[in-house]
């Protein structure tokens, strides 16, 4: 897969009118020559492709590589990529402009003196919006991952556990069953905290009678996994309950939409509408679902603001949620593959309420 993904970014630099790209986010790197190292550049121009790392790497590099050029330098990888064996005649010189800081575009403003810099943006992410079989399978795995931990953390949870254990235990059992890595720092957040759409665990005790809401993910050969469930620990109040269907019905209907040449809009506009019909749309405070594979959060938005349509192959998060301030947060997500009809659900996990 390594040449046509190469063919397809080389396609992006002449409608871009570019003579090099320097690809530094290292998740971008892999994705075009293999490296799953934490030192890498990869340098792609109309007829060469260079990838660029350190002697640390040197034996990694050798193995994990395809379809480029191998330097291993002792000098900095943004110098060495400034070499004329590398960037030839090139004038124009595409970034990844997300990715570089301020003081990396300083240093290559003097490197590149006398070329044109150009700030590029998505150039890359455009071209992994669509998955193909293998990277699909290595999202799969990642979920699997996840899924078991799941069904691990909830012999655990009880009143008198603090949100702090339960993130550690998420992440330990990510490692256990063989992921790589956590996708992201463990969300957990328990009763009126679960109205913090991203809140960090805590030490706050978990009690009788709240909702615990658990977000994570893991990463899979560089491909990442992202689900959040709700639990409720001690009987669930009738307006607890009522609050929790309506965000699980959101998420069905929103799921059942969604297939190929459907408007990313009009799937976050069916879950939106749900919630507002029942009486907490001002309470759905996020966009219904993003972009999964080499990033946690990729391109791709489920949003009323996306112009996106959907694709084979888009793998898209599906999350709505409620969040009432002081009170209660709910939010359930699963992984979803689009096909021409209809999508692949990846998460096995079950996601009627249950009540510990």
């Amino acid at each position: 897969m390594m040449p046509q993904r190469l063919q397809a970014l080389r396609e992006q630099l002449e409608r871009h009118r570019l003579d090099a790209l320097i690809v530094s986010e290292l998740a971008h790197v892999r994705y075009l020559t293999g490296f799953s190292g934490s030192n890498g550049l990869s340098v792609v121009t109309p007829r060469k492709h260079f990838f660029l790392t350190d002697n640390r790497y040197k034996t990694q590099a050798a193995e994990e590589i395809h379809d480029c050029d191998l330097i291993v330098t002792q000098n900095g990888l943004f110098q060495e990529a400034a070499k004329k064996k590398i960037l030839g005649s090139a004038r124009r010189i595409g970034v990844e402009g997300e990715y570089l800081s301020a003081l990396t575009f300083s240093l290559l403003r003097t490197l590149l003196r006398g070329r044109k810099i150009i700030v590029t943006t998505s150039l890359v992410e455009t071209l992994t919006e669509v998955k193909n079989s293998e990277e699909i399978n290595c999202i799969r795995q990642a979920v699997e991952f996840s899924d078991l931990v799941f069904a691990k953390i909830l012999q655990i949870i009880k009143p008198g556990v603090q949100e702090f254990d339960i993130a550690a235990e998420i992440s330990y059992w990510h490692r256990k069953y063989g992921a790589d890595a956590d996708a992201f720092e463990p969300i957990v957040a328990s009763g009126a905290r679960g109205a913090l759409p991203h809140a960090m665990a805590s030490a706050k005790k978990i009690k009788k009678g709240e909702f615990v809401v658990m977000d994570f993910g893991c990463q899979y050969r560089g491909y990442n996994s992202d689900i959040t469930r709700t639990v409720a620990v001690g009987r669930p109040t009738s307006e607890m309950k009522n609050i929790y269907q309506t965000v699980l019905d959101a998420q069905i209907r929103a799921i059942e939409c969604a297939k190929e040449g459907v408007a990313a809009h009009a799937v976050d506009a069916v879950a939106r509408k749900h919630i507002r019909q029942h009486g907490y749309g001002k309470y759905f405070i996020h966009s219904l679902g993003h972009g999964l594979g080499l990033h946690v959060h990729d391109p791709l938005r489920l949003s009323a603001q996306s112009k996106s349509i959907l694709q084979t192959g888009n793998v898209v998060t599906v999350e709505p949620g409620i969040y009432i301030p002081d009170f209660i947060g709910v939010r359930i997500e699963d992984d979803i593959v689009i096909r021409r009809i209809g999508c692949d659900v990846l998460n096995q996990s079950p996601k009627n309420l249950l009540v510990l």
